[in-house]
């Protein structure tokens, strides 16, 4: 029996990143260790025609240390909300869906999809169908994508991956119109750690043949505090550690750029690690509507925003300086 022939991948510019982050995330899924369980990734990247080695190297734990913050996060508010509805913005080709579904936290919740139309396209051919997802082929910048949410029973919204390619204007108006739409329900999101904006902002090279686009948008874990006191209806912001990885690859530990490689920049944490990450390695900020501040010294991390319930505004928590 012949094997399906595989789908060309035709992604240019921010939307081509979502290729990169499958396929490091599909490598480690595949290791006998591996940090994270994800044959849907597997199986996605194995049905994708595209030159990977473009990429360089590929064989790290970062994306998939990622995808398990926001997925216990994800898990957490459907712990107390069940029939939830779970917005991925930018979704690209991730598959916490299917993760989650796994996990048996619930079978109730229903899950939206927001990308360009070429990643929507590719992900309806070849991912499993589910009556529980919804695909919106669009911008997450066309808030029209918010009117196809009913928030009756709970709404937690992420941007994995997202804010960072996006102008401070636009990240900014994305943020308080969630604010405003969706009272009561959480926000996470994450960003270049504050000490690497400055090259993510020209776009970190991770091989000979591939530069990262420009990551124009970044906040200190600081400025992500302040969030309660500048945007209307955030209630509060907290951090979302990451998990601890394999061996030594604690993203506890300070990083620090070390000389440049063929296929990017190294990070150290004292001596080098497990392939932890490059420099291009976020700190997810998680915006989520959640109990507690974020604290300036708690990196890196994910930073949550929390809206107020509809009950009624709760008293804001002013940000740390």
């Amino acid at each position: 029996m012949n094997p399906a022939p595989k789908v060309n991948a035709a992604l240019t510019g921010v939307s081509e990143t979502a290729l990169l982050t499958l396929q490091v995330r599909a490598n480690e899924a595949r290791r006998p260790d591996s940090i994270i369980d994800d044959p849907m990734a597997i199986e996605l990247l194995d049905g994708i025609d595209f030159d990977f080695a473009k990429f360089g190297h590929a064989r790290r734990q970062d994306m998939a240390l990622r995808a398990l913050a926001f997925d216990g996060a994800t898990r957490a508010y459907l712990v107390d909300h069940p029939a939830a509805t779970v917005v991925a913005l930018a979704e690209g080709l991730q598959t916490s869906f299917h993760r989650i579904e796994a996990s048996g936290v619930s079978d109730q919740f229903r899950w939206l999809t927001v990308d360009l139309p070429p990643i929507i396209e590719l992900r309806d051919k070849l991912l499993p169908p589910s009556d529980r997802v919804t695909s919106c082929a669009e911008s997450a910048l066309d808030y029209a994508w918010m009117d196809r949410v009913d928030p009756g029973d709970g709404v937690f919204i992420t941007a994995e991956g997202l804010l960072m390619y996006l102008q401070p204007t636009e990240a900014m108006g994305l943020i308080t119109e969630c604010a405003k739409r969706f009272p009561g329900g959480r926000m996470m999101f994450d960003l270049p750690p504050s000490w690497a904006a400055g090259l993510a902002s020209r776009g970190a090279r991770t091989s000979f043949r591939y530069r990262i686009p420009p990551m124009p948008f970044a906040m200190s874990a600081s400025e992500t505090a302040r969030l309660v006191d500048i945007v209307p209806g955030i209630r509060t912001v907290h951090d979302v550690p990451y998990p601890r990885g394999r061996g030594t690859a604690n993203p506890d530990l300070r990083l620090r750029p070390t000389r440049p490689d063929p296929s990017g920049v190294r990070l150290t944490a004292r001596r080098e690690i497990d392939v932890l990450a490059r420099s291009t390695r976020t700190s997810p900020p998680v915006c989520s509507f959640g109990r507690r501040r974020v604290s300036a010294d708690q990196r890196p991390t994910i930073p949550h925003v929390g809206l107020p319930s509809r009950r009624g505004p709760s008293p804001a928590q002013p940000g740390r300086p």
